[in-house]
């Protein structure tokens, strides 16, 4: 190999946290041709994945890795979402059995490939899109990957009950409320403004409301639409008149 190829080999070995990926289309746009990319596979640099999806040979891969070079190097917008955002922040009650999930939220513009429905990382994934809210509120959670954004505690409790009940029990989301002390009433005033799922909205107040949150007393709720039909989460639960919803019998007599 010449000096130059071994340079650009460095270069590009050092490119990505450890455990993340290479795509063909940015190796390509990035002055490694297709001769050049697979002489680093048949010399054992690099190994596939899938067609056109590549890592460092001997590396496990990362799932955060992974989400930061395929955000960074083909212009996606995957974030962490849900119950595994609750957790980066610090509200950990609900535990996934075996395999430890994350929660991916993504665009429908931007589908997921097969390569990463099939692939076998070192946590379990789980997708769906987050459009329900036309708002949303993300950070950045660790400076090593600064293409992978996470929602904010606000939003990610949102996306637990549009899950729910299917991925979580409303009992376990009652007992993470029980915790969110600190959210930020403006924040939450625009995430519920900007949504039209009324079975979320609905089931946010009442739970917030539940727990006696000081921050409920700030929001707005004349200004959050949230419908006049009844809306029947669960079999053979409780109706609350005053948000038109039927809740599960634990959780209306937990107290």
């Amino acid at each position: 190999m010449s000096i130059e190829n071994g340079n650009k080999l460095n270069r590009l070995l050092q490119k990505n946290n450890s455990g993340g990926l290479y795509f063909s289309v940015w190796l390509k746009e990035n002055g490694y041709s297709d001769q050049l990319v697979k002489k680093y596979r048949n010399s054992g640099w690099l190994s596939s994945l899938s067609k056109g999806v590549m890592y460092r040979t001997g590396n496990k891969l990362n799932l955060f890795s992974v989400l930061e070079s395929y955000n960074e190097q083909l212009s996606k917008h995957y974030s962490i979402a849900a119950h595994s955002a609750l957790e980066l922040s610090g509200f950990n009650h609900y535990v996934p059995m075996g395999k430890p999930l994350l929660m991916v939220g993504h665009s429908k513009q931007e589908p997921v490939p097969l390569w990463m429905k099939k692939a076998d990382f070192d946590q379990s994934l789980k997708f769906f899109s987050t459009e329900t809210f036309s708002k949303q509120h993300h950070i950045l959670f660790n400076s090593e990957y600064p293409h992978l954004q996470v929602s904010v505690p606000e939003q990610a409790f949102l996306e637990c009950l549009l899950l729910a009940p299917k991925q979580y029990s409303y009992m376990d989301l009652f007992y993470i409320m029980e915790q969110l002390t600190t959210l930020r009433p403006e924040v939450l005033q625009v995430l519920l403004e900007n949504t039209d799922n009324l079975k979320v909205k609905r089931m946010f107040l009442y739970m917030a409301e539940k727990a006696g949150h000081y921050w409920f007393d700030s929001l707005n709720t004349e200004r959050i639409k949230l419908g006049s039909a009844k809306h029947k989460l669960v079999d053979n639960g409780v109706y609350i008149s005053k948000y038109k919803i039927t809740v599960p019998k634990e959780l209306h007599e937990y107290e």
